[in-house]
């Protein structure tokens, strides 16, 4: 299947995978219980990093900043392979668990196949966040004989019409179906990837339509109308405009889909319930650990602590432990920082535990130990089992 690219996006200026590339296939990692119980006890667990290789994309969405007939040809910028694997050598040594591709659409760089391989190799599980259309029969296996892992890619709406007309991309429901079935039979996760917004309009059928397409599993982006970093996925677009009252009530019904779908709905509901107290101004449980956990890099090697942040901690080339920033913060609700923070809490005092024991700070590894978020950010997990247990 030929990738389908949007007719006011010049051919040129998206930089589409290369041709085959003669190399043995790279297992799968084994997942080592004793490596990943040490790990959890010196660190807290992997860290995790958002790679944007590009702000370049062949989609036009409403309600993002990196659309093809948004960002002006100007300011198009890529990674070239040589700082990517900079980057990723960096990344390794910072304890970096799992690193997923993004852009702008990450398919369109020429050397994202090289990346996942370069990944791979050094330890680090290469994920990839995409809209789908551009794959064919012939990067798909690339892919996964480079050790792809895991695929996450996006849903706009119950209605494969819609979701393609918003898209600006003929077809790419079907290329969607089409790729699922070969992940599925290569072993790679696939996850729908939804943002909430005004084209969802009945959340029951948008589960089944999810499934329909090959999916597991399926995390909901929540809404953004600004950042203050180089990310560009927001808008002040009315489709992801919402009243406090009316996001609370889009928490609400994700909430009771999770009840009743056999979709695995990864968003934890304590995070949920957590975006509510965000919304109301209430008191939140649960500091983000972007910054200290996960990370965002973007196209021109700048390190921040989350998409949401308004200057970097540093240069990718200056990444070093010291850097780590763990302050609790609670200013913004972006799903991929806050969601996964409430479910590594527990790893993370449990590392603080060891850490103070070590020191024989008795008193502040005991208050670790008796943290009542501990139960709570536990439950999250459990509730997560079978996706985490199928997660690379």
């Amino acid at each position: 299947m030929d990738p389908v690219l949007p007719q006011h996006t010049p051919q040129e200026q998206i930089r589409t995978p290369p041709e085959s590339r003669a190399s043995e296939p790279i297992p799968k990692p084994h997942k080592n219980p004793f490596k990943l119980t040490l790990d959890v006890l010196k660190h807290g667990g992997p860290g995790y990093l958002q790679f944007a290789i590009t702000n370049i994309c062949n989609a036009k969405c409403e309600f993002c900043g990196f659309a093809a007939h948004k960002l002006d040809a100007a300011q198009r910028h890529s990674v070239s392979l040589a700082e990517a694997k900079d980057a990723i050598r960096i990344c390794a040594d910072n304890n970096i668990g799992y690193l997923l591709f993004v852009g702008g659409e990450p398919l369109v760089h020429k050397d994202l196949l090289e990346m996942v391989r370069f990944c791979a190799v050094n330890g680090i599980e290469p994920m990839v966040c995409t809209n789908g259309a551009l794959w064919n029969d012939r990067n798909m296996k690339e892919f996964a004989n480079a050790g792809l892992c895991s695929v996450i890619m996006s849903i706009d709406s119950e209605k494969p019409d819609v979701h393609d007309k918003h898209r600006g991309l003929p077809g790419a429901c079907e290329k969607i179906r089409y790729a699922n079935r070969f992940f599925a039979n290569a072993g790679i996760q696939s996850t729908a990837s939804v943002t909430i917004s005004k084209l969802i309009k009945d959340y029951e059928r948008l589960a089944e339509f999810i499934l329909e397409l090959g999916f597991e599993s399926c995390t909901f982006s929540y809404p953004l109308n600004t950042l203050d970093s180089s990310y560009l996925s927001f808008s002040e677009s009315d489709l992801v405009t919402f009243t406090t009252d009316e996001l609370i009530e889009e928490f609400d019904k994700i909430k009771r889909l999770k009840k009743s779908t056999p979709l695995k709905i990864i968003n934890p509901t304590e995070s949920l319930n957590e975006m509510q107290r965000h919304l109301r101004g209430e008191r939140e449980l649960f500091g983000c650990l972007g910054g200290f956990k996960y990370f965002y890099l973007d196209w021109t090697l700048n390190l921040y602590r989350c998409h949401y942040w308004h200057k970097p901690m540093c240069s990718i080339y200056d990444f070093t432990p010291d850097k780590l920033i763990r302050d609790g913060c609670t200013k913004c609700m972006i799903d991929c920082y806050r969601d996964p923070s409430v479910m590594q809490f527990i790893a993370v005092n449990l590392s603080d535990t060891v850490h103070h024991l070590q020191k024989l700070r008795l008193r502040r590894a005991l208050k670790s130990v008796f943290d009542t978020r501990n139960l709570t950010s536990l439950k999250a997990v459990w509730e997560q089992r079978d996706w985490i247990r199928k997660k690379p």
